[in-house]
């Protein structure tokens, strides 16, 4: 009778190599890792390097030290031009509310130099730039904003080009308070508009553009604007004048503290535009009381 061999002793069980998962999503099992800090990091969280992946802290790092693109006048880099899209949806709304209302929308926020001076109701020498007196006005001045707008708003960044727009339209109805008959009543974006045009003239130029279809464009609405009857010149100009100035103050702005010389430039034509009313104010006020 044979003898069998001795069964070898058991093997211990070789313990299963663990499956990393995301530091980021404990929940996901991953093999990629960052390239600098070798963090595994899952498809959600990879970001494209030049070798490899990284994790968005890592990215993040190393966006810390690039300098950020800046737009041709100092403004960050624009996208989408939302400010013209949101100026654009204001217009529409307002005449909106305009057409529901009859002339209750009108009454309240049109330019009428009257009411600012005896009422104290300064505020309708912005308001006065959305409310609009017919479908033509509006459509012609949110095709002019459509085509301008975006290319300042790239030039400028959003804060600045929206500056330009505003001071604008206060510039305009500056003007017609200081000319404009008390009882007369004034409405539009024109001022505005006038004052983008006026921009795009003076970035064309800074930029050494051809600017010979914008110049015509100004002269051939500066015409229209004295020929037609019942168009506000005073807005016109005063828009145009007050754009064209703040624009060329932000594009020839010396670039060392580029942003301090533009926020001081914005702040003081409003400042300017501030104390132009009040001294008009103070001079119809004592015409009343005399």
């Amino acid at each position: 009778m044979t003898s069998q061999p001795p069964s070898p002793p058991p093997q211990p069980e070789q313990p299963a190599e663990a499956v990393p998962t995301c530091y980021r999503h404990p929940g996901k099992e991953t093999w990629v890792r960052c390239q600098r800090c070798e963090r595994p990091i899952c498809p959600d969280c990879m970001r494209d390097a030049a070798v490899g992946f990284q994790c968005p802290e890592c990215v993040a790092e190393g966006n810390r030290g690039l300098r950020q693109a800046r737009s041709a006048f100092g403004g960050a880099v624009v996208a989408t031009p939302y400010v013209t899209w949101a100026l654009l949806a204001l217009n529409v709304l307002v005449f909106g509310a305009q057409y529901l209302t009859g002339n209750v929308v009108t009454a309240e926020l049109a330019m009428r130099p009257y009411e600012v001076v005896t009422q104290n109701e300064y505020y309708r020498l912005l308001t006065s730039a959305f409310v609009h007196g017919g479908v033509f006005h509006i459509l012609f001045n949110c095709w002019a904003l459509y085509v301008v707008g975006p290319y300042l708003e790239r030039a400028f960044g959003h804060t600045r080009y929206l500056g330009i727009y505003l001071v604008s339209a206060l510039g305009g109805s500056v003007l017609g308070y200081w000319i404009d008959p008390l009882d007369q009543f004034t409405v539009g974006a024109s001022a505005a508009i006038f004052g983008l045009f006026g921009a795009v003239f003076v970035v064309g130029r800074r930029l050494n553009m051809d600017v010979r279809g914008i110049a015509v464009l100004i002269v051939i609405n500066l015409v229209i604007t004295f020929v037609v009857p019942g168009i506000s010149w005073t807005g016109h100009i005063g828009g145009l004048i007050t754009g064209s100035a703040l624009a060329g103050a932000l594009a020839y702005a010396p670039k060392s503290n580029r942003t301090l010389w533009q926020v001081l430039t914005i702040v003081g034509a409003v400042a300017i535009l501030v104390v132009l009313v009040a001294v008009r104010s103070s001079a119809l006020l004592s015409g009343v009381a005399g």
